[in-house]
């Protein structure tokens, strides 16, 4: 088995001809994903195949490269469920792409399948589910993600550096002359595919209910909304997106956008946190550094905010949104998160 890592295309819209029409071949209603061995060629390369997921899993996609959440703030369903695998003494061992049946000449939704290993002290008991299922559990687990040694050999391409989306992606897709190169970026951040690649998390209650629950989250005109359901909402919650920190590291960065809040009780603003790798002693992500725009209480209207946070060496994820706790909603548009100018303090 050839281990490998997720590397999710951003969009991927067919070009067009000159006469408005559609290239022929390109699949409006899936998702690119890329699959890239770990270990680089001998000439610095990588073998990458493409698979090609329902884009209808969107809660499901927006998991896919990006760093497993902390723990102590996830509310997602398999997020839950992987907390509870562990208490129960259960983990996801690795998660295997493989095909459904026979030989493949393409990774599609319909043509391979996930075979998700789950550890326990008896050993370890493979479970087949659908591969969007299988990968975001990966991601959310921070398991290893493999794929068949012959399915690598028949339809992995060569990739010259580190830029594995370039071989599958149209030329409408390209990345603009002079944009400096990331691995990881923030996404749909002027909100156009909805809550793509965005999460509603929320802390524990003291009755052990998620406090997410008392929570809603939508997206229209390219703003994004976070509002309590219930006159007293429990708790705290926040529409967050997280990116692994590898781009950022030893430098700080910056996440700004505009906020307007409607009639808040509570605490509300900008939320920014750098996490590091997992601790067992505390049995979740260790909080390297995190800063907070807040809004005051009350109506407002669109008002710029900004946060600046150290990225420090060790640090492993990046974590951005708008936080609400007790009564309101807050709303954000214009959102931005770079790297912050050299010498630049939080």
């Amino acid at each position: 088995m050839t281990t490998v890592r997720i590397v999710p295309a951003r969009h991927v819209r067919p070009p067009r001809a000159p006469d408005g029409s559609e290239v022929p071949g390109w699949r409006p209603h899936q998702r690119l994903i890329v699959l890239a061995d770990t270990v680089p060629t001998k000439d610095g390369g990588h073998r990458a195949v493409p698979l090609w997921l329902t884009a209808g899993h969107k809660g499901l996609l927006g998991r896919l490269g990006r760093p497993a959440a902390d723990a102590e703030v996830a509310s997602g369903l398999l997020e839950t469920a992987v907390r509870l695998l562990r208490t129960a003494g259960t983990a996801v061992s690795a998660v295997d792409i493989e095909p459904a049946s026979g030989d493949v000449c393409e990774l599609r939704s319909d043509t391979v399948m996930a075979r998700v290993g789950l550890a326990t002290a008896a050993g370890t008991r493979p479970v087949t589910v659908g591969a969007e299922y299988g990968l975001a559990l990966a991601a959310v687990a921070g398991a290893p993600v493999r794929v068949a040694d012959e399915v690598m050999d028949r339809l992995a391409v060569p990739v010259e550096g580190e830029d594995v989306l370039a071989p599958f992606l149209p030329p409408a897709a390209a990345r603009p002359p002079g944009r400096p190169t990331r691995r990881f970026e923030p996404r749909n951040m002027a909100f156009t595919d909805g809550l793509d690649y965005w999460e509603l998390a929320g802390s524990i209650s003291d009755d052990g209910r998620p406090a997410g629950q008392d929570y809603s989250c939508t997206a229209a005109d390219q703003t994004a909304v976070l509002a309590a359901t219930v006159r007293e909402p429990a708790g705290a919650a926040a529409l967050v997106q997280a990116i692994a920190a590898e781009d950022y590291r030893s430098a700080a960065v910056t996440f700004r956008g505009q906020l307007r809040a409607a009639g808040l009780a509570g605490q509300a603003g900008l939320h920014l946190a750098v996490t590091g790798p997992w601790s067992e002693s505390m049995a979740a992500r260790s909080l390297l550094g995190h800063g907070s725009s807040p809004a005051g209480p009350g109506s407002s209207d669109w008002t710029w905010h900004e946060v600046t946070v150290p990225v420090p060496a060790e640090a492993t994820a990046i974590r951005f949104g708008i936080s609400l706790a007790g009564r309101g909603r807050i709303e954000l548009r214009n959102a931005e998160l770079t790297p912050a100018p050299p010498g630049t303090r939080k």
